[in-house]
């Protein structure tokens, strides 16, 4: 039975466990959401199962806790002076690694002899990135530049496209399998951004003139917190994208409350001891069996997704007029993929039960591999970038 003091002990060990790996993390090449992950899959059911199931039962809760408030922060780096500066890029970029990302996905199974149906589906979930995992490497990096502020509106759009190219592939592959789907990828693509993108207009309206009302400090915090889970909650009764639902709202917030900004700040305060928890949950959640069977047929997904990731935007740097070294290390820096593409997953295997058994391993156990080592590549990329530019 679970005990009051197994939870404070818990909750305890872990945050602390955040310090120490914020303190290996500055000294190793290691990045700590990498060993963040990796104390989670030790302190697991996986290993030594020390965390108790009050914790691992409630990840999902935890989860969309942080990304809520990663989607606050990267909808702050959405302003008009950002795409004034940069909004050619932005987009140029962000939808070209994610469409070459699909296409070369696409080409790589279907040359393995993959079946065309799993291919599609494999290929437009291929373009999801894991923002939260990005967010935090640029952080603990205390990285401001031109390559990180440009990385993190770039991936701030990601799953939106990803979104809207996966609702098309379920469409196309219904209509090649004679499977018909309960939800057109129209009404899909409605329900999930347009009710997103409403949501956080309706919040972030009123938001923007309301907060910062009473004085700078304490308030702001309790303010911020207050917008962040009422969009996240809306979101989650109302059936749409949560994530892209605080994104808008953060935008929203950041382009006109022009009296203030310390809702960003507040937030930045208090996201780190969630975002321990979040890493240190989901490593102890990760399947590590599902590694032992992921074939030929995964190591060729993630080198396309890589080759996808690092191609696309590279030739979308091209297209934007962008430096050679965010040509050469912007799609390095976006492999990170996690929760994302197994929700999209899930969405397929429950359209298509047929391919469950293919898509779901090969889903889960390429998440682990980009979980655990995409966010090393961000940080090298982030390195390189500001060697040799500085």
């Amino acid at each position: 039975m679970f005990q009051d003091y197994q939870f404070l002990l818990s909750l305890g060990g872990i945050l602390l466990l955040g310090l120490a790996t914020d303190y290996l993390g500055r000294r190793t090449f290691l990045p700590r959401v990498t060993l963040l992950l990796i104390f989670g899959v030790i302190i697991g059911p996986e290993l030594l199962n020390l965390i108790p199931t009050f914790f691992t039962e409630r990840f999902e809760l935890i989860a969309k806790m942080a990304l809520l408030m990663i989607g606050f922060l990267l909808g702050g780096k959405l302003t008009a002076e950002a795409f004034a500066l940069n909004g050619k890029k932005i987009f140029i970029i962000s939808v070209s690694g994610a469409l070459f990302t699909s296409l070369i996905v696409l080409s790589g199974l279907s040359l393995f002899g993959l079946s065309l149906e799993i291919a599609i589906l494999l290929a437009t979930l291929s373009a999801a990135t894991a923002p939260a995992s990005v967010v935090d490497v640029v952080m603990e990096a205390e990285d401001k530049g031109p390559f990180a502020n440009l990385l993190l509106s770039i991936v701030a759009l990601d799953d939106a496209w990803a979104l809207i190219m996966f609702s098309i592939g379920i469409s196309i592959v219904a209509a090649i399998s004679g499977n018909g789907v309960s939800v057109s990828p129209a009404m899909l693509i409605a329900r999930e951004l347009g009710g997103a993108l409403i949501l956080g207009l309706l919040i972030g309206l009123p938001a923007a003139y309301l907060t910062g009302r009473i004085k700078q400090g304490q308030p702001m915090l309790t303010e911020a917190l207050g917008l962040v889970f009422l969009c996240g909650g809306l979101a989650l009764w109302l059936d749409v994208s949560f994530l892209i639902a605080s994104m808008v709202m953060g935008s929203v917030i950041a382009n006109l409350a022009k009296h203030h900004e310390y809702p960003f700040h507040a937030i930045e305060g208090i996201e780190w001891p969630i975002m321990v928890l979040f890493f240190v949950l989901a490593g102890a959640t990760l399947d590590l069996s599902a590694l032992m069977g992921i074939g030929l047929i995964g190591v060729t997904y993630v080198l396309c997704r890589m080759a996808g990731k690092v191609i696309g935007t590279w030739l979308g740097g091209l297209a934007s007029q962008s430096d050679a070294l965010t040509r050469r290390w912007m799609g390095w820096a976006m492999l990170p993929q996690a929760g994302a593409a197994i929700g999209m997953a899930l969405v397929a295997s429950s359209q298509f039960p047929e391919y469950r058994q293919l898509l779901l391993p090969i889903v889960i156990s390429s998440t682990i591999v980009f979980e655990l080592f995409g966010p090393i590549f961000t940080r090298i990329s982030l390195n390189k970038y500001n060697q040799r530019a500085g």
